[in-house]
C-alpha cells in the first residue's frame, strides 16, 4: 500500500521502490492540483456563481443567464410611467409677473383679462420642530356655578413630551433606514435641533415594537394558512455573537425573527414552518426538509448561479445544459400562463423530465462518485461537484415545481428581498446590543415591510402604531 503523502518522511522515502515513488509523486501532484482548483475557484466566485452580495464584487462584468428576446429594452408599449408627479394641489402659490407690471396702475387688469400662465412646480420639505401648547382650562359655569374642566388629547401625558411625527421618524431611521441609535440621535439633533438622548430614541423604539407585537403576530398566524410562502436565513450579529433572522414572506406579508440557531431549532423557535403544510419557497439548505408535511419547492436562481459556479470555475460542460433546460421551463410556463393555462401538458412534462435526467447521467458518467480509500474512517468526501449532481437527482420535483404547479415561483427572490434589510443593519451598526434589540428591530421591520407591500406609507404606519391605531391584516 502507498504511504500517506502528507505524513511521510526522508527516511521512509528512501525506502520505497522506483514504482513506489512515482505514484507517490503522481498522488501528491494530483492533492496540488485539486487544492489548487479548489483555490482559484474560489478567487474567480462572484456574485453571478455564488451566494456572493453584488457588493463584493471587483471588477466583474455582469452577464446576464437570459436569452436575448424580440422584445426591446425598456419600457414595452403601453406601459404606464411613474415619473415625477405633483401629489396634491401646491401649498403655496409664487406669482413672477413681469416686470414693467411692478409700478403699474393697470396691473391687475391686465392679468385678469389678458394673461396666460406658465406653471412650474418645486417641490420641497419644511425641516423646522413644531411646538405645539396644549391648555386645559377650568371654568366656573355662570349658570350652574359647577366648575368644568376640559381635557388633555388622548397621548398628551406630560408637561413636556416629543410628538408622534418626532417618534416615527426616529424609529423609521433606525429601523427602515438601518441608521444605529448615536446616528439616529445626531441626525434629530442637528438637523432638527431637537435635544434628544439616545436612551429617549431606545425608549421610542421599544414602545414601538410593543405597538405593532399584535399586528405581526397576526402576520405570522395568516402566514401559516398561505399556500405558497418564501423562506430564507441569514446570519447577525446579537452582543458580538452570530444568530440567525429567519424570514417568512409572501408578495403581500412579511415575518422575520432573529433565533439563537440556524437549523430547525431556530425554524420551530421562529413558530411558522412548525405549523405549515402548505408549499415552502427555499434554497436547498437540509433543515427544511426535516418538516416533512410540507410540498418543497427550490430557488432556480440558487441553482442558476451554483450551475455558472461549475462551467465556469470546474469546466463541467453539463451545467449549461441544465442551465439552458430550466431557463427553457420557466419561460415555456410564461406563455402557457398568457394561454391561460394552469397547467403543463403531461407530453410536455414528460420531455422535459427525460431530458432532465439524460443531463444528469451525463454528469454522473463524467464525475462518478468517490471510491473509498483502504483504512478510510467514514465516507468519502464527495467533493462540490458530485454533490450537486446527487442533489440534482435527488431533487428533481423540487428543482422543477416551479413547472408542475404555476402557483410556485421560479426563484425564492422574495425571502431574499425581504430581510436584506438585516444585511444592510449589519454593515451599519456592525451588531445588535441585545437579543431584545434585536427583536424589536425584526417586528418593526416586518410590520413596516408588510405596510409597504400593501401600498401603506412605512412612515404613516409608524404614526398609527404609535398613536395606538397600527394596521390590521
Amino acid at each position: 500500500m502507498t504511504p500517506d503523502p502528507k505524513i511521510i518522511d526522508r527516511d521512509e522515502l528512501l525506502k520505497l521502490e522506483k514504482d513506489e515513488i512515482i505514484e507517490l509523486l503522481l498522488a501528491i501532484i494530483h492533492e496540488q492540483a485539486k487544492k489548487i482548483a479548489e483555490l482559484e475557484a474560489r478567487l474567480n466566485q462572484n456574485s453571478r456563481n455564488s451566494s456572493l452580495p453584488p457588493s463584493s464584487d471587483r471588477f466583474v462584468k455582469t452577464k446576464s443567464l437570459r436569452k436575448p428576446g424580440e422584445k426591446k429594452s425598456g419600457a414595452q408599449p403601453g406601459h404606464k410611467g411613474k415619473g415625477f408627479k405633483l401629489m396634491r394641489v401646491p401649498d403655496i402659490i409664487v406669482e413672477h409677473r413681469p416686470v414693467q407690471c411692478t409700478d403699474c396702475l393697470h396691473a391687475d387688469t391686465c392679468i385678469s383679462q389678458r394673461a396666460t400662465s406658465e406653471p412650474r412646480y418645486e417641490v420641497d420639505i419644511e425641516i423646522r420642530p413644531l411646538i405645539t401648547e396644549h391648555k386645559m382650562f377650568r371654568v366656573k359655569c355662570a349658570q350652574t356655578n359647577e366648575l368644568l374642566t376640559g381635557s388633555f388629547p388622548i397621548g398628551i401625558n406630560s408637561t413636556i413630551q416629543y410628538g408622534v411625527n418626532l417618534k416615527a421618524l426616529a424609529v423609521s431611521l433606525n429601523t427602515i433606514g438601518t441608521v444605529s441609535i448615536k446616528r439616529t440621535h445626531d441626525i434629530l439633533s442637528g438637523v432638527f435641533d431637537v435635544p434628544i438622548s439616545t436612551g429617549t430614541i431606545v425608549t421610542m423604539v421599544k414602545n414601538c415594537a410593543k405597538a405593532v407585537s399584535k399586528t405581526v403576530n397576526d402576520i405570522k398566524n395568516i402566514l401559516i394558512k398561505e399556500p405558497v410562502v418564501h423562506f430564507d436565513e441569514t446570519g447577525t450579529r446579537v452582543n458580538e455573537k452570530t444568530y440567525w433572522a429567519h424570514v417568512a414572506s409572501t408578495e403581500s406579508l412579511t415575518y422575520i425573527s432573529v433565533e439563537e440557531n440556524r437549523g430547525k431549532m431556530g425554524m420551530n423557535s421562529g413558530g411558522v414552518l412548525p405549523l405549515y403544510r402548505g408549499t415552502a419557497i427555499h434554497d436547498c439548505y437540509s433543515s427544511y426538509f426535516t418538516f416533512k408535511e410540507i410540498e418543497h419547492g427550490l430557488c432556480g436562481a440558487h441553482l442558476l448561479r451554483e450551475l455558472v459556479d461549475m462551467g465556469e470555475n470546474w469546466g463541467q460542460k453539463w451545467a449549461q445544459k441544465v442551465i439552458d433546460l430550466v431557463l427553457e421551463m420557466n419561460t415555456m410556463k410564461k406563455e402557457l400562463m398568457e394561454q391561460k393555462k394552469n397547467k403543463a401538458p403531461k407530453s410536455l412534462l414528460k420531455k422535459y423530465y427525460d431530458k432532465y435526467d439524460e443531463i444528469v447521467k451525463e454528469a454522473q458518467t463524467q464525475n462518478p462518485s468517490p471510491e473509498k480509500v483502504q483504512n478510510q474512517r467514514g465516507r468519502p468526501k464527495k467533493g462540490k461537484i458530485r454533490a450537486l449532481i446527487d442533489r440534482l437527482e435527488k431533487y428533481k420535483t423540487n428543482w422543477t415545481l416551479f413547472f408542475t404547479n404555476f402557483n410556485v415561483p421560479f426563484t425564492n427572490n422574495q425571502a431574499e428581498r425581504d430581510f436584506r434589510t438585516v444585511k444592510v443593519k449589519m454593515n451599519t451598526a456592525k451588531f445588535f446590543q441585545t437579543k431584545e434589540g434585536a427583536n424589536e428591530y425584526a417586528k418593526i421591520t416586518s410590520y413596516t415591510s408588510t405596510a409597504q407591500k400593501r401600498g401603506m406609507s412605512p412612515h404613516v404606519a409608524l404614526v398609527d402604531a404609535l398613536s395606538n391605531n397600527p394596521f390590521t391584516v
